[in-house]
C-alpha cells in the first residue's frame, strides 16, 4: 500500500488487510469470510462481562470500519493509494466514483491543494531584517601616528553609528492574488527615514505574474511601479520593471530589463539594462552545483561600473557548511571578501564575512538567518588596511565561534536531542501499552473460540499451535532486555486456524487481532512451534512473509 503524501500522516497507520488477515488482492468473497469470522468472534453480544463487552465493541467496531473500506471499491483504491489518511481528505463525496487509480491520485492532489491554499489564506509569512552598524575604528586608528589623543581615559571608543529595520507580511487574496505589505526604517549617524510599500501580486499563468507596487516616504517621496514575469521558454524567462517616484527634485521615472536563460543544468546566464538615476548594463553568469557556487559579473553603468568574481565551496556535511571568498573591482577601488558560513542549529545559519577594500578599510560582517528573520552586524574597523586589524578580524571569530559552539552550542543541542529521543520513547511507549492492552483485550475475548478450535482440531488430530512468538529474537541469552522485545501470540494463531490450516497473508502480523508490535522499527519474525497428525513441527517466518501451514513436507512427513 503506498504511503500517504501528508506530512502530518499518523505513523501508526492501523493496515486494513492485516487486521482482517486477507491479501491485498482479496476478493469481496474473501473479505466477507473474514468479516463474518471476526464478527461472530468479538460481536458484544456474546460477552455478558461489561469490561469483556466494551473491549469486544471496541474490536468489532475497528473490524466493521476495516471492512467498510475495504469492501467499496472507491474506499479501497484510495486507502491502497494513500492510506487511512486518504480517506478524511475533505471532497471525495462528490468526486465520480468510477475512475482509474491515476485518476483518484490526480484528484487528491487536487483536492490536497485547495486545503493547502485555505491553509495559505491563514498564514501571513513574515519577513524581516535588522541590521545594526557598528563603528570600531577606535580599536586600531588610535594607535596610528597620526591619531589625536582624545580625552576620556584609555579605553576605546565603539559606537552604533546606523541602524535598519525592515519587515513584511503576505496576505493571500484569492488563489492567484496575493498582497504584500512592507515597511522599513534607517537611521545614520543620526539621520533617519522610512517608507511603506504596498504590492500586489497576480499569477495570471504557469508561466508569468504582474504585480503594482504604491509606496510612501519621508525621504524620496511616493512611488508607483509595475513588474512582470514571463516564462519565453523552458530555458528562458524575463522579467520587466519601471517606476515612477515623486520627488522633491520632480518626477523621477526608471526602467529595467532582465532576461535570463539557463546554458546548462546548473549554468544560469543573466543580462540586466537599467535605466534611471543608476543606469547601467549588467551581465553576469552563474553556476550553482552540489558542492559549489561560481559568479562572474561585470557591470558598466554610472556611476559605478565594476567587474566581480566570487566562489563559494559547500561542504557536504549535516552543518552545511560553506566557505566563500569574492573579489570585486571598479571606479570606487577594489574590495576583497572572504568567511565562511555554517548551519548552527535546525532554523539558524551563522555566517561571518571579512571584507578588505581600498579606500573602505576593514570591516567584519556577521550575519544570522534564523528562519525568515535575518540579523546583521557590520563592524568597520579601520579605514586603511592594517594587518593587525585584518588579523583580529579572521581570528577573533573563528575563537569566540569555536567557544560559543563548544560551551554552548554543543550542550544545548545534545540537551534537545535527548529531549527529544525522551519525547519519541515516552510517545512510543504509549503506544506500545496501548497496543498491548488492545491485543491482551482481543486475547481474552477469544479464549471460548480457540478452546473449541482447539477441541474440534484434536478431535481429528489436527493443527494445534504449542506455542508462537513474534518479535525480535537474539541469540545471546543474556541479552534479557533483547528478550523482551518478544511476545506470546500462541492464542491468536490458533483463533486463526480452519479446517486444520493457517494462512497468514504477507501484511506486518502487528496488526493481526491478539498481536502488537513489541520493538517499533527493528527487524521482527514470528517463531511457531505446532503439532499436525501427532507429530512436532517448528516454523520461522520474517513478518512481512506470507504463511501457510502446514506446509506440504510436513504433511507428507506425517501420513508416512
Amino acid at each position: 500500500m503506498a504511503a500517504p503524501l501528508d506530512d502530518d500522516i499518523e505513523s501508526n497507520n492501523q493496515d486494513y488487510y492485516s487486521l482482517l488477515n486477507v491479501r491485498k488482492e482479496a476478493t469481496a468473497e474473501e473479505l466477507k469470510a473474514s468479516y463474518r469470522r471476526l464478527c461472530m468472534l468479538y460481536h458484544p453480544d456474546k460477552h455478558r462481562d461489561p469490561e469483556l463487552k466494551r473491549q469486544a465493541e471496541q474490536l468489532f467496531n475497528q473490524v466493521h470500519q476495516a471492512y467498510e473500506v475495504l469492501s467499496d471499491a472507491h474506499s479501497r483504491a484510495i486507502y491502497d493509494i494513500f492510506g487511512k489518511k486518504g480517506l478524511e481528505v475533505e471532497g471525495w463525496e462528490v468526486v465520480e466514483r468510477k475512475r482509474t487509480p491515476a485518476e483518484i491520485r490526480e484528484e487528491y492532489e487536487r483536492l490536497q491543494r485547495e486545503r493547502e491554499e485555505r491553509r495559505l489564506q491563514q498564514r501571513t509569512n513574515p519577513k524581516g531584517t535588522i541590521s545594526v552598524g557598528v563603528d570600531a575604528t577606535d580599536l586600531f586608528d588610535r594607535y596610528d601616528e597620526d591619531f589625536e589623543e582624545m580625552p576620556g581615559g584609555g579605553f576605546p571608543h565603539i559606537e552604533i553609528n546606523k541602524m535598519h529595520i525592515s519587515q513584511s507580511i503576505e496576505a493571500p487574496l484569492t488563489n492567484s492574488d496575493t498582497a504584500v505589505l512592507s515597511g522599513s526604517l534607517s537611521t545614520h549617524n543620526g539621520n533617519g527615514g522610512g517608507n511603506i510599500n504596498m504590492t500586489v501580486r497576480r499569477v495570471m499563468s504557469a508561466k508569468g505574474w504582474g504585480e503594482v507596487e504604491f509606496g510612501a516616504g519621508d525621504i524620496l517621496g511616493p512611488l508607483i511601479g509595475l513588474k512582470v514575469f514571463r516564462n519565453v521558454t523552458p530555458r528562458c524567462f524575463m522579467t520587466a520593471q519601471c517606476g515612477l517616484q515623486f520627488s522633491p527634485r520632480g518626477l523621477r521615472p526608471s526602467c529595467s530589463l532582465m532576461t535570463a536563460r539557463h546554458l546548462d543544468q546548473n549554468t544560469m546566464g543573466y543580462l540586466q539594462w537599467r535605466w534611471g538615476p543608476n543606469s547601467a548594463m549588467t551581465t553576469s553568469l552563474v553556476r550553482d552545483t552540489k558542492s559549489s557556487h561560481f559568479t562572474l559579473a561585470l557591470q558598466l553603468g554610472v556611476p559605478h561600473s565594476y567587474l566581480m568574481m566570487s566562489y563559494q565551496y559547500k561542504f557536504q556535511d549535516e552543518d552545511q557548511t560553506k566557505v566563500k571568498g569574492s573579489v570585486k573591482t571598479g571606479w570606487f577601488g577594489t574590495v576583497v571578501e572572504y568567511g565562511a558560513e555554517r548551519k548552527i542549529s535546525r532554523h539558524s545559519i551563522l555566517s561571518a564575512t571579512v571584507s578588505i577594500g581600498v579606500p573602505q578599510g576593514v570591516t567584519l560582517k556577521i550575519k544570522l538567518a534564523r528562519a525568515n528573520q535575518t540579523y546583521l552586524f557590520p563592524v568597520h574597523l579601520t579605514d586603511q588596511l592594517l594587518p593587525s586589524a585584518v588579523f583580529y578580524a579572521t581570528v577573533g571569530p573563528l575563537l569566540v565561534y569555536m567557544a560559543v559552539h563548544r560551551l554552548i552550542v554543543i550542550p544545548y543541542t545534545q540537551a534537545q536531542k535527548e529531549q527529544e529521543l525522551e519525547l519519541q520513547r515516552k510517545s512510543s511507549a504509549t503506544d506500545i501499552a496501548k497496543k498491548k492492552q488492545e491485543a491482551e483485550s482481543a486475547v481474552l475475548l477469544m479464549q471460548e473460540s480457540v478452546r473449541r478450535i482447539i477441541e474440534a482440531e484434536e478431535s481429528k488430530m489436527g493443527l494445534i499451535i504449542l506455542n508462537a512468538w513474534y518479535g525480535k529474537f537474539v541469540s545471546d541469552t543474556s541479552q534479557k532486555q533483547e528478550k523482551a522485545k518478544v511476545i506470546d501470540v500462541t492464542v491468536p494463531l490458533q483463533c486463526l486456524v480452519k479446517d486444520s490450516k493457517l494462512i497468514l497473508t504477507e501484511a506486518s502480523k502487528s496488526g493481526l487481532p491478539g498481536f502488537y508490535d513489541p520493538c517499533v522499527g527493528e527487524e521482527k519474525s514470528l517463531k511457531l512451534l505446532y503439532q499436525f497428525r501427532g507429530v512436532l513441527h517448528q516454523v520461522i517466518s520474517a513478518d512481512t512473509e506470507s504463511l501457510r501451514i502446514p506446509k506440504q513436507s510436513h504433511r507428507i512427513e506425517s501420513e508416512s
